[in-house]
C-alpha cells in the first residue's frame, strides 16, 4: 500500500475537492494524523499538492498549542482529513469538542474529505486498524449513515473482516473503498465512486442468501 505521503503527492481525493468546489479555495484544513511516521513531511506535500490547487492551504497541529477552533472551522471551504489511528483521533477531536464545531459545518455545506481514518470518521461506523490485535467495528461520527471501511484491495485482512461483520449481523451493509478510489458523497447519499488510479472503484457489500455480494456504485476516472 502507498504510504499516506504519496497519496498526497498523487493528489487524487484534493483534486476532487477542487472539483467539486468549482472555484478557487480559501480555506483548506488539514487535520491532524497519529502514528505517521514523517507527519513534517506530510505538512510540506500537504501543502506543495494544495497550491498547486490555487488553494490556501492551512493546517492544525492538536499536540502544540491549538488555536481558536471555532474560527478556525468557520474559515474553511474543505476540511481534509489524513489517516491514522481512528479512535486515538477521535477521542482527542471530542475532548476539543471539534466533533460539534465540524457537524455545525458540515450542516453549512463545508466539503468534508479525506483518506483512511479520515475517509471512515464521518460516517455512523467505521472498520479499523486503530487496534494492534485485528480490524474491529468502531462508532464514529454519525454524518453520514452507514459503516465505512477503507484500503478493501490493499490490506488482505479487510474483506475477510467486511465478511465476518456481516455473517455475524454486527452491520447490515458495508461500504468498501479501494486504494486510489474516492466517493463523493451528496445530500448524505452516495452520488459516485471516482478513481484515480486503474480500474479502481468503491463497492456496497451486502449479505443475501448468505452469500456476501459486492455491488459496484457508478465510476467516474479523474486519473
Amino acid at each position: 500500500m502507498k504510504d499516506l505521503g504519496e497519496k498526497l503527492r498523487n493528489g487524487g481525493v484534493q483534486r476532487l475537492n477542487a472539483k467539486m468546489l468549482g472555484k478557487n479555495t480559501q480555506g483548506k484544513g488539514d487535520f491532524p494524523r497519529f502514528n505517521y511516521q514523517n507527519d513534517e513531511e506530510y505538512k510540506e506535500n500537504f501543502y506543495k499538492t494544495f497550491s498547486k490547487l490555487n488553494c490556501q492551504a492551512t493546517h492544525l497541529d492538536f499536540f502544540k498549542r491549538t488555536p481558536d477552533l471555532e474560527n478556525l472551522i468557520q474559515d474553511q471551504d474543505v476540511i481534509f482529513v489524513g489517516g491514522g489511528n481512528t479512535k486515538s483521533m477521535l477521542a482527542v477531536w471530542k475532548d476539543w469538542g471539534l466533533d460539534i464545531l465540524l457537524k455545525s459545518a458540515y450542516e453549512k455545506g463545508v466539503v468534508m474529505s479525506g483518506v483512511s481514518a479520515g475517509a471512515i470518521c464521518w460516517f455512523e461506523k467505521g472498520i479499523t486498524d486503530s487496534w494492534a490485535d485485528n480490524l474491529q467495528l468502531m462508532e464514529c461520527l454519525g454524518f453520514i449513515e452507514g459503516t465505512c471501511c477503507p484500503h478493501y484491495d490493499e490490506e488482505i485482512d479487510r474483506r475477510p473482516a467486511v465478511d465476518k461483520f456481516l455473517c455475524e449481523q454486527l452491520i447490515s451493509s458495508c461500504i468498501a473503498i479501494e486504494g486510489e478510489c474516492a466517493l463523493h458523497i451528496k445530500d448524505g447519499k452516495v452520488f459516485s465512486s471516482v478513481a484515480f488510479g486503474k480500474e479502481k472503484n468503491s463497492y456496497l457489500v451486502k449479505l443475501k442468501n448468505n452469500k456476501v455480494i459486492e455491488t459496484p456504485f457508478n465510476s467516474i476516472d479523474i486519473t
